[in-house]
């Protein structure tokens, strides 16, 4: 997650859409006052910043009263401000109104069937390779984003833009001229793309029942933004 003042932007890291390799080109671009999040493992070139402060919990408990004491205890015990894949409905409550009013807020929304066989193939190779794509279904835990960039209900999307992983260039290149960042067509860093070696396009992988699990489960993003299982 980034908070850039220098370029006033807010960009909302969701999950398996090229956000870690987002972050480290914008890292570079960033101002010293900047916040930049950690990244886990740490990547070369990635500058992390101004992410540890004071939490005020009075916003979180006022909308959440039966989290009074957890809020507290976030308080007094953590020193991060803001983290990695934090959503943007709580970065809206730990920002200045004038900061979320003024800048624009972004993230990158993907294809939920080629998400998730991207996620699988990460999980397939962290447990050496032994993990069938029925076993990982099976488990339910998917890259769902759509929670990071609505509100609290999931019924509206608080951001500003949310750009195409499938366009993604072209898009991020409309986006960083609208903000002036320096952008020559490329990030120059594909991060954890080691993971999946098999390009077979997801259309070939997914038998009728694994695609309706998908379907299922991102029912919420395939109705925000239209995306279809395409033939």
């Amino acid at each position: 997650m980034i908070i850039s003042h220098k370029y006033k932007f807010i960009f909302i890291k969701t999950a398996k859409t090229a956000g870690t390799s987002i972050e480290v080109f914008l890292s570079k671009q960033c101002g010293p006052m900047d916040i930049v999040t950690p990244i886990a493992p740490s990547i070369a070139g990635h500058k992390p910043r101004n992410y540890q402060g004071f939490i005020n919990p009075i916003p979180e408990i006022l909308e959440r009263p039966t989290r009074l004491f957890s809020a507290l205890r976030q308080t007094i015990t953590s020193r991060e401000k803001f983290y990695n894949h934090m959503p943007a409905s709580l970065v809206q409550k730990r920002v200045a109104a004038r900061v979320w009013k003024a800048y624009f807020k972004f993230c990158v929304e993907r294809n939920p069937w080629d998400k998730v066989l991207s996620h699988y193939h990460m999980h397939a190779v962290r447990e050496g390779g032994s993990l069938s794509l029925d076993e990982y279904l099976a488990r339910g835990r998917f890259p769902i984003n759509h929670f990071r960039y609505t509100d609290r209900s999931g019924a509206k999307i608080i951001v500003d833009r949310v750009l195409r992983y499938e366009n993604l260039l072209a898009e991020l290149g409309e986006v960083f001229s609208q903000l002036d960042i320096p952008f020559h067509g490329t990030l120059g860093v594909k991060a954890k793309s080691e993971y999946r070696t098999d390009r077979t396009p997801y259309r070939m992988v997914f038998n009728d029942e694994q695609r309706r699990i998908v379907e299922n489960a991102f029912a919420r993003e395939i109705e925000l933004h239209g995306y279809r299982f395409e033939p």
